[in-house]
């Protein structure tokens, strides 16, 4: 009779994935409910692996799964509803979970698609500090290379849920899909709400026996030993549940390990994927980068901060105060107090860190940016939160929040070091990337926070003084080792060395620390303020330059008619494609940026009003911008040194023009690509052939002759500005024959005029062969007139 029983699995998952193929997703996932409520737990454990992999996608990233980073409600109302149902926290998914918790099933999972520093450090032999690998390494025969842990159904699928964010493939940008509607960003949202509760209790789990509960995982013993650092604890569940019985126990402290579970998942997938050894190599220029966040990715962490702040915030003020560490105190209140000091805190730093080094320059930094600004500010999260200031009187930081702002002090300083150095290298002219500058003054400029963050380095800054030798290594050795339920270490009341033990923690005892409010950063406020004040300089006069444009310019531009000048004034941005009123948002952006700069740094009216009339001396009195200071030498122009420091600055520089073949400029926007290759080629035949012939044309003095030099040579050196001597002996070393261009026809302006002619033409009853001769003959006489006035300007050329 056991022969059936063993083989009954076998043919049940044979059965699933045939339905998989051949049915209908909603039939599909019909019968997945009916088999998860009755079927066995020791029969449901052969396909528990398989389903989870056909619904996240495997980890090598070739199989999509249900593709939940794609599935949106408004797109797929069915199938998303399906899926939310399915992947609920209470929904058939999670009961089949813990139907195969209460069973103590365990389930390989390769340790080769573990985060950088973790699956190295599990490679040589060395325990990983969070807890959540403790007691599940596996070692296969052959030695290091096959290495997996065991974990229970709820970690293997919190794993697996986790990874499919970073495993699949980047989200094609033709897509357009909004990460926030998309199912598995709203299945984390849930996820977070459900076992991060911000009033109550975790929920316990479903179970399919009435009155039955799944037990907290039982302690591994690894089966081969670790030369781990730092000190491990044993979780203070474990601890707690083999202290007490179960008649008396908290029921919050035999579930607390799965919100345990689930936030040790999220931060070790997301944010592990450096280490600090790892961080100081990248800080060299030849280092490869081991792990590339993408946009979504950062977007996914930010509302795992968010919900971690609104978690810890909702401790009750009696209980939040560090006194209040008692026997009395549950599981629950611990993992409130600990969660994000004891987890997040240095992975997250190194994260922004890498982010902030090497993102690029480009307005997608936005969301790196938002997620930094959240953490910042766990004060918007509070239950008990002030009502939001208006933009002219930002709500003050209440002094409760000074420990926050001092034990993430380099949350603060360095990486508004680093976001300084960043903005002084983009475009501020942009709208997105005013908006960013706007976005960290307008945070950091809220009232009493910069004094509290001045006060931390002051703290940090501030000489060491005699202690004794167990509060030093309490406090220079710190260890983010063990379950955040582990047990806390005592209490330290001296400020300073809180400050300095998260400073030399996350930057090593040897760090050179750069104060937010010392003179190097004051500098680059000073800098990046003058580049405001010029940012706003140049929109402006983009917005004259629109607004003296005549009212049908930008139709006539769309057809092509606009100026052919391809050396624009100023470089293309965002600005071109946002109109006027983006110009408006970037000057209001940036006035407000500046004045929030000017608040936090207690800059003087004098200093910005400095910047200001420097970039008033660059300007004539017509307004438009003037060469930089030079003389003419033999070879062309010579910068004299005030020359040098108006480029440097930025405050003038010279138009830049195309100076090479007219006929090998790149294809512009207004012109048909394909056509002006063909009559390229057309042309270049054509001088190949007849280049003799045009030669002897070009070189008659009589009218004929000059006729020909009009429309078959270039305008000569002296017409053009001067050039620098390298390139003026390049052009001479390079004069071009007579030759024929034929470029102009693939212009749209010139195609669109031949087309309005016809048509005009036609009005009046001229047909097509009379227009053709017509319009040559005008031509001809056009061209007849040119050449009389050219040649009589050249008589007179000294």
């Amino acid at each position: 009779m056991a022969f059936p029983h063993l083989q009954q699995p076998s043919f049940l998952l044979a059965s699933l994935k045939a339905d998989s193929i051949n049915k209908p997703f909603a039939q599909q996932c019909q019968d997945l409910v009916k088999v998860i409520e009755d079927f066995p737990a020791k029969e449901l454990h052969t396909i528990f692996p398989w389903l989870v992999e056909s619904i996240f996608g495997s980890l090598d990233g070739v199989l999509i799964g249900w593709n939940l980073r794609c599935l949106q409600g408004r797109v797929n109302p069915v199938e998303y509803s399906i899926v939310m149902e399915f992947l609920d926290p209470g929904g058939p998914m999670m009961k089949l979970v813990y139907k195969l918790q209460a069973e103590d099933y365990k389930f390989d999972f390769p340790v080769s698609y573990l985060p950088g520093p973790v699956k190295a450090s599990i490679q040589e032999c060395i325990l990983p500090d969070s807890p959540l690998y403790h007691n599940k390494v596996q070692f296969t025969p052959t030695g290091g290379l096959g290495l997996n842990l065991a974990l229970n159904p709820f970690e293997y699928y919190i794993f697996f849920f986790a990874l499919s964010l970073i495993t699949q493939k980047p989200l094609p940008v033709s897509l357009h899909v909004r990460t926030s509607d998309c199912a598995y960003f709203i299945l984390v949202d849930r996820y977070l709400s459900w076992f991060l509760p911000t009033e109550g209790s975790v929920p316990p789990p479903l179970s399919s026996s009435p009155g039955g509960t799944s037990p907290s995982p039982p302690p591994r013993t690894p089966a081969m030993p670790f030369a781990s650092y730092g000190l491990h604890h044993t979780s203070l569940l474990k601890r707690h549940i083999s202290h007490q019985t179960s008649v008396n126990a908290d029921p919050a402290s035999h579930e607390i390990w799965r919100s345990e579970t689930l936030l040790q998942v999220f931060v070790e997938m997301w944010l592990h994927h450096y280490s600090l050894e790892m961080y100081q190599k990248m800080q060299s220029p030849h280092a490869k980068e081991s792990f590339t966040p993408t946009e979504e990715h950062v977007l996914v962490v930010r509302l795992l901060l968010k919900h971690l702040h609104a978690f810890a915030n909702s401790l009750k003020p009696e209980q939040a105060s560090p006194s209040a560490h008692s026997h009395a105190t549950s599981p629950l209140e611990e993992f409130k107090r600990a969660a994000v000091p004891r987890f997040v805190q240095q992975k997250l730093y190194l994260f922004l860190q890498h982010c902030f080094g090497h993102w690029p320059l480009d307005a997608s930094f936005r969301a790196v940016l938002e997620m930094w600004l959240s953490y910042l500010q766990p004060w918007r999260y509070a239950p008990d939160k002030q009502a939001p200031g208006s933009d002219s009187q930002p709500r003050c930081v209440s002094e409760k929040w000074a420990p926050f702002v001092q034990e993430n002090l380099l949350m603060y300083t360095k990486l508004f070091v680093g976001f300084l150095n960043r903005a002084l290298r983009t475009d501020l002219v942009s709208p997105k990337h005013a908006l960013m500058v706007f976005r960290v003054a307008k945070v950091f400029a809220q009232p009493n926070l910069a004094e509290m963050i001045q006060k931390g380095e002051q703290l940090f800054l501030e000489p060491e003084l005699v202690i004794s030798h167990r509060q030093h290594r309490l406090f220079t050795a710190p260890t983010f080792t063990g379950s955040f339920l582990s047990p806390w270490p005592p209490a330290v009341t001296d400020a300073s060395f809180k400050v300095k033990n998260h400073v030399y923690s996350l930057e090593g005892q040897d760090c050179k620390y750069t104060p937010m409010f010392g003179p190097e950063a004051r500098t680059l406020v000073l800098r990046l303020a003058q580049l405001i004040t010029q940012a706003k300089h140049t929109a402006k006069s983009i917005s004259d330059q629109c607004a003296e444009s005549p009212a049908g310019h930008s139709f006539l531009s769309w057809l092509g008619f606009s100026s052919m000048d391809t050396n624009g004034s100023y470089p293309a941005n965002d600005l071109d494609e946002m109109g006027q009123d983006s110009v408006r948002k970037t000057d209001e952006y940036l006035e407000k940026a500046l004045e929030y700069l000017r608040q936090i740094f207690r800059l003087s009216e004098a200093q910005l009003r400095q910047f200001t009339l420097a970039l008033g001396t660059t300007q004539d009195e017509n307004g438009k911008k003037q060469l930089p200071d030079c003389i003419v030498g033999e070879d062309g122009l010579i910068l004299t040194p005030l020359g040098r420091y108006q480029i440097i600055n930025g405050l003038r520089r010279f138009e830049i023009e195309y100076q090479g073949d007219p006929e090998l400029q790149p294809i512009r926007s207004y012109e048909i690509a394909s056509l002006v290759r063909t009559l390229f080629r057309l042309s270049s035949a054509i001088n190949r052939r007849f280049a003799g012939q045009m030669a002897a044309l070009c070189s008659r003095d009589d009218f004929l002759g000059s006729f020909c030099r009009y429309h078959l040579t270039e305008p000569g050196l002296a017409s053009r500005h001067l050039l620098s001597p390298v390139v003026r002996r390049q052009v001479a070393g390079h004069t071009r024959g007579p030759r024929l261009s034929l470029r102009f026809l693939g212009s749209y302006r010139t195609l669109v005029s031949l087309l309005l002619a016809f048509l005009v033409a036609s009005l009046f009853c001229v047909g097509p062969l009379p227009c053709t001769l017509l319009l040559t003959l005008g031509y001809v006489l056009y061209a007849s007139a040119m050449t009389l006035l050219t040649e009589r300007g050249k008589l007179h050329q000294p």
